[in-house]
């Protein structure tokens, strides 16, 4: 198997993980993930493709994540995982798409329009007397 290159995106993180054959660890922005990532509540969420598609240990993933926040970074890495998964093997890609892991989440902050007052949805304020 060579190595797979894909991307995965939320609101505005961008994360780009090669995968290859390997033990199993995964290496983000050159830190352990369990470092980048603390904490069981989101090893659970970046543990997740691995886990419904049975590949534990079987490669070892280093990702490049910029922009965004930890949430935004976490669910970019989580989808980029997913695809790289699913390019694997396609029956692993049935698994993910049916939990939703390959879609792309497209919500993203509403841009603020002119002539508003200062944010997107407000509203100027109309003297009445």
């Amino acid at each position: 198997m060579e190595n797979i290159t894909t991307v995965g995106r939320r609101k505005e993180a961008v994360a780009r993980v090669f995968l290859s054959p390997g033990k199993g660890q995964i290496t983000v922005n050159g830190k352990a993930i369990t470092e980048y990532f603390p904490g069981s509540l989101l090893q659970k969420l970046y543990n997740k493709p691995v886990d419904i598609t049975k590949t534990s240990g079987k490669f070892a993933m280093t990702v490049k994540v910029a922009g965004g926040g930890q949430i935004s970074q976490l669910d970019a890495v989580v989808h980029g995982i997913a695809r790289a998964i699913a390019k694997t093997d396609p029956a692993a890609r049935t698994a993910l798409k049916k939990e939703g892991l390959l879609t792309r989440d497209a919500r993203v902050k509403e841009r603020r329009k002119y002539g508003n007052a200062q944010k997107a949805r407000a509203k100027k304020q109309s003297p009445k007397r």
